[in-house]
């Protein structure tokens, strides 16, 4: 059996309505022929759309494929015996160019319910933010569903949704429940769990280059939406160089923000999980085993559990999103 490596895999493109030109000119991945792109995915075990390794000796082999082989040298054998033969994490860039629809994802008991899915906690890290970029998330006002349900109807849903500016470096973690929407102008960086249910609320009355608008799940989202107001919806945390931050602590994954201008070095030994690494800017050498696996922006990499040590060596120094599953 080949020894398990940094596995890096080929990018999946999606072509999207509101998609745009950034993920080629800002982070220099070639999306053609699609005549724009919205989102990227990096690792995917969603069915239908299952990332292939893209070098090494496991090269041409799918995420499932590993999985199913490999089982807890790969994934961790705590992550093994919760998920099985499903990975449990998306990994995704975003490229706004025009307004998202407002949306909701279903927790985890209720997509088990209507979709036999995981539901979608997922978190946003700010990539780049034109001038004047903004985001939806939440209600800027207590809400019940009877209100909610009042200002949909009479046409006024956008004035109980709270709005924020957004800059790069800024973080959003939404968990299943929370109404959002990524605004025009903003590239990110999304960790979610493993699901495509979405349920759209309102779409702006788009539509396509047919004429066709695109379907709506208002009845179904009621049930899913967090009415709750809170105080604060962007996650707070202090930016330093050369430190590891923890930024996000869910049930389903940790993240991480490693930024730093020189070489350090990791031990997972204490992990009983798979770690991710998202390039959100600059580059860097992982070493392991005496070799270099080069991860630089826009691009992700996964570390099976069986890696218990990694070297990142950098000249120009990068900010890495490092991702588990914890126990």
């Amino acid at each position: 059996m080949t020894e398990l490596y940094p596995l890096k895999f080929r990018t999946i493109y999606k072509d999207k309505i509101w998609g745009g030109e950034k993920i080629k000119t800002v982070l220099g991945k070639d999306f053609a022929p699609l005549p724009n792109c919205g989102e990227t995915w990096e690792i995917s075990g969603v069915t239908g759309n299952v990332s292939e390794v893209a070098e090494g000796a496991l090269a041409g082999k799918n995420l499932q494929e590993i999985l199913t082989t490999y089982q807890g040298k790969l994934v961790g054998e705590q992550v093994y015996q919760k998920y099985g033969d499903e990975f449990p994490l998306l990994i995704k860039f975003i490229d706004a160019n025009d307004d998202l629809s407002i949306q909701v994802h279903p927790d985890d008991e209720l997509a088990q319910q209507r979709h036999n899915s995981f539901g979608k906690t997922e978190m946003w890290y700010i990539m780049q933010a034109d001038e004047e970029a903004q985001l939806t998330v939440g209600f800027n006002q207590p809400m019940s569903r009877e209100k909610y349900l009042d200002a949909f109807e009479d046409g006024k849903l956008m004035s109980i949704l709270n709005e924020e500016d957004v800059h790069a470096g800024d973080v959003y973690f939404l968990p299943a429940g929370r109404v959002h929407s990524i605004g025009k102008g903003i590239l990110l960086a999304e960790i979610q769990q493993t699901s495509d249910v979405t349920y759209r609320i309102y779409d702006f009355d788009r539509r396509d280059d047919k004429g066709n608008t695109r379907e709506l799940h208002v009845e179904q989202a009621l049930d899913a939406i967090d009415y709750r107001e809170y105080d604060e919806y962007k996650t707070l945390y202090e930016a330093k160089e050369n430190e590891v931050t923890e930024i996000v602590k869910a049930p389903y994954f940790i993240t991480s923000r490693l930024q730093f201008t020189e070489n350090t070095s990791r031990d997972y030994s204490d992990r009983d999980s798979f770690t991710i690494y998202v390039c959100v800017d600059g580059e860097a050498d992982i070493y392991s085993d005496g070799k270099s696996y080069p991860i630089k922006k826009g691009e992700a990499c996964l570390l099976p559990a069986s890696i218990h040590q990694v070297e990142l060596v950098t000249s120009e120094g990068f900010t890495l999103l490092e991702s588990y599953v914890p126990e």
